[in-house]
């Protein structure tokens, strides 16, 4: 039995709570060593060839700062890196092959970011000896027989080169400097520059500086400016966040031919769709986030998926997760109990320079939510803003005044000093401490190990659990969530969803959901708001519709169709003018099955 004890640094409180994990630990009072202070003085550290596994003090610690772990001992042999004393542990690699796009998908803190950084050589592999880290050769020998000793050979030697596209791309331009054309010229190695430019839709940007640049534009410049330098191996981390459907899908074939051009491509998405429809293979990470990850054996890309979404893995014997995640094969039917609207809202018009965007009527009842699909520049975000009354409309009334409105931005900052606890203590007030808050919004979210961090502190997929947990805490009629996916997994969106739901039909409130992932819609949502025009011209917000027809409208723009798998239901992309695609096409069916 191999035994992981992780100790959480930034919520150990040891002056507050006195040393109580020491003090009821059974072995430390029969006088063995298990728990002890680091040479600071300030932090425990639990010995983890002493510790027997007891689970006292993850019950005692008031602050939930430990976890201990108990795996298999035959997982040991295969442990890749671990960071440090009572910290995260990887266990092994997945195996990068030259013409294939290897697909990594996991929730997050399972060491997906971390296998990229070690392919990449920005980390060297431990072998879980983070005290007497070994050398390349003794890194090389450990992986002998497989795929990854000639990559590690090769890079130790400095004959891998590599290009990695990190994943929160607002960073960029905090050290790339200049406009969008000087910066892709200057990287652009393989001369294909004027190719991308129009396969990514980058020439109305070619002459803005990076950091003017909304979340969009940038994705597709880092995605470019990776994809133009000439190397053996591509590193891309989430690629599809703040895209909309169909810049997703030229993302995916962007990065399909680098493969096809005989490169190794490793790729981290949360996008089922884009996932399946780029990957030739796929590793399924899985464990305890910011405790232990280990990473499958490569399986076929639906094979892989469909895995991950039973939470069992059928040649390891492992279930990683009780609950199957299920997906519609047809949109659910409500039964309307509401018979006057929450929230109608009449004409509106509103005009920037250069771009116009008007709102047909429409309305919205109690217990209901209206998700919202569209591409980038469109005026999703203008929309949310003038139902929040932030923008005032230049033509028509501005709608429900009189309403309390919950908003989460799109782009969220850590501004606030303080806890997590301590901002929504000040935000849900006196529901805050309820159990029912504690059960039908912290569990679900995870939120119980984020307490005690400074916002500051926190990654993007946490910090944005923290705003929807924000929005959602509030007292109000009317919540609006703007692209609440972006830098979460699967697990986090799925659960997500189930939670927004709860809430708008036990508080029988109103929530409107912009979102570009059409599952994430699909689960959450009950009619649609579509989106049409010209991005960045001119932008138009149809009347909520029902689910189906609002799906194949927006599909019929974008001519994608969705067909579903025989197994778990989900949703895959059909490739453009094969059979199904026709066939669905013809029948006007673009994602749901036809009754």
């Amino acid at each position: 039995m191999v035994r992981i004890a992780v100790l959480d640094q930034e919520r150990c409180r040891l002056k507050d709570c006195g040393f109580i994990c020491r003090r009821f630990c059974p072995p430390v009072r029969n006088k063995v060593e298990t728990i002890a202070l680091n040479e600071a003085k300030t932090k425990p550290v639990i010995v983890e060839r002493l510790c027997v596994g007891c689970g006292i003090c993850v019950r005692k610690c008031p602050f939930k700062a430990i976890s201990i772990v108990n795996l298999a001992n035959e997982l040991e042999k295969d442990c890749s890196h671990r960071f440090g004393v009572n910290s995260f542990k990887l266990y092994r690699l997945p195996t990068p092959l030259a013409g294939k796009v290897t697909g990594l998908l996991g929730k997050n803190g399972t060491g997906k970011t971390t296998v990229l950084r070690i392919m990449a050589g920005e980390l060297k592999p431990n072998l879980g000896r983070y005290d007497d880290p070994p050398e390349w050769p003794e890194i090389i020998q450990n992986y002998r027989g497989s795929v990854l000793q000639d990559f590690f050979t090769r890079l130790s030697q400095g004959r891998v080169r590599v290009v990695h596209k990190p994943q929160y791309v607002d960073r960029v331009p905090a050290v790339a400097k200049g406009t969008v054309k000087e910066v892709l010229e200057r990287v652009d190695q393989r001369g294909g520059l004027a190719s991308l430019i129009d396969r990514l839709e980058l020439r109305p940007i070619l002459d803005r500086s990076l950091d003017v640049l909304s979340g969009g534009e940038l994705q597709r410049v880092t995605v470019a400016a990776a994809s133009l330098r000439e190397t053996d191996l591509y590193l891309f981390d989430e690629p599809s966040s703040y895209l909309d459907v169909r810049q997703r899908l030229m993302v995916a074939r962007v990065i399909r031919s680098l493969a096809q051009a005989g490169k190794m491509v490793v790729v981290t998405e949360h996008d089922l769709a884009v996932l399946d429809y780029l990957s030739d293979h796929v590793s399924v990470f899985y464990g305890v986030p910011g405790v232990y990850g280990v990473v499958s054996h490569p399986h076929a890309v639906r094979e892989g998926i469909n895995i991950f979404l039973d939470g069992y893995l059928v040649d390891e014997n492992v279930r990683f997760r009780d609950e199957r995640i299920a997906f519609h094969l047809r949109p659910p039917v409500k039964a309307w109990t509401s018979e006057r609207p929450l929230y109608p809202w009449g004409s509106m018009e509103k005009s920037y320079e250069g771009f116009t965007f008007t709102v047909e009527p429409g309305q919205a009842y109690a217990g209901e939510v209206v998700g919202i699909l569209g591409p980038n520049g469109i005026g999703k975000t203008t929309f949310i803003k003038l139902l929040a009354g932030i923008e005032k409309p230049d033509r028509g009334d501005s709608p429900g005044t009189s309403l309390k409105v919950s908003y989460k931005p799109q782009y969220i900052s850590a501004d606030y000093e303080g806890t997590v606890e301590s901002l929504l203590k000040s935000i849900a007030e006196e529901r805050f401490g309820t159990d029912h808050f504690r059960s039908e919004v912290l569990s679900p979210l995870s939120m119980e190990k984020l307490m005690e961090h400074d916002l500051k502190s926190l990654s993007g997929g946490e910090l944005q659990r923290v705003a929807i947990v924000a929005c959602l805490a509030r007292d109000a009629d009317l919540y609006l969530l703007d692209e609440p996916s972006a830098y979460m997994d699967v697990e986090e969106r799925y659960a997500m969803t189930r939670v927004i739901r709860r809430i708008v039909e036990e508080r029988g409130k109103t929530a409107f959901i912009v979102e570009h992932d059409i599952v994430v819609e699909d689960f959450v949502a009950d009619r649609l708001i579509v989106f049409e025009g010209q991005p960045g011209v001119r932008g138009q917000a149809l009347a909520p519709q029902p689910l189906r027809s609002g799906m194949n409208r927006f599909l019929a723009e974008l001519s994608v169709t969705f067909r579903r798998d025989p197994s778990t239901g989900r949703p895959r992309v059909n490739k453009e003018d094969s059979r199904l695609d026709k066939a669905q096409k013809s029948q006007g069916e673009y994602y749901y099955v036809a009754a």
